[in-house]
């Protein structure tokens, strides 16, 4: 095996470990959210529990790049791809740990009914998840278009926080006596909405490798 392919090949093994990354915190936060629906604690302290696997993943994914960078010094495209694989790895971490954010609020809103209505909540995760499940396939396919109209659809997941904050806060007025869970659920909110936010940023990163210039797609 000449350098060259030596090279592609570890570039091709750190990917799909970036690819097992993603399919791990994408998984972490449907666990997440379905604990919360279910108000299942266990299952909430399970997604806890396993982010360590996701953090060492992602320490893993960084170790190696380090390692090739300086082994190899690649240069143009070579070391936009190995940088902007750390820069995914580490938006996908993220959206592990908001699945962890998720999961520690559900603990503290227990066994307690919730008082909200969880149909804004459900179209949230749904569109994080879809927008998180095509990025990842954008950007092993390095597919511009499908990031890009990935990324548009942020918009959607901005518009649903804004309108489910201000439910959330006419909620919090009605019942006094929850406000506890109304906040617990403003958070979990803001957690769903930044997961979509690292689908955008992870678009951004494919533009940005496969154009050799930084993009906003979604100022």
């Amino acid at each position: 095996m000449s350098v060259r392919e030596r090279f592609d090949s570890d570039i091709q093994a750190v990917q799909e470990q970036l690819a097992l990354l993603c399919t791990m915190s994408i998984a972490a936060l449907q666990r997440s959210f379905q604990a919360l629906v279910e108000q299942n604690l266990d299952e909430a302290l399970e997604v806890i529990e396993d982010d360590s696997d996701i953090n060492h993943l992602e320490e893993e994914i960084n170790d190696r790049v380090i390692l090739l960078i300086a082994k190899q010094q690649p240069v143009a495209t070579d070391l936009r791809r190995l940088m902007v694989i750390t820069k995914a790895a580490s938006d996908m971490e993220r959206v592990g740990d908001y699945a962890v954010n998720i999961a520690k609020e559900t603990i503290r809103i227990g066994q307690e009914p919730i008082i909200f209505p969880m149909v804004n909540f459900e179209a949230m995760c749904q569109k994080a998840v879809e927008m998180l499940q095509g990025i990842m396939r954008a950007f092993m396919e390095e597919n511009t278009a499908l990031a890009k109209e990935i990324a548009d659809l942020d918009d959607y997941v901005d518009d649903l926080y804004g309108a489910t904050v201000e439910l959330l806060i006419r909620a919090g007025a009605e019942h006094p006596n929850k406000t506890k869970q109304i906040s617990h659920l403003s958070f979990i909110c803001r957690y769903l909405e930044r997961s979509a936010d690292h689908a955008t940023n992870i678009a951004e990163h494919l533009f940005y490798l496969v154009k050799g210039r930084h993009y906003e797609l979604n100022s």
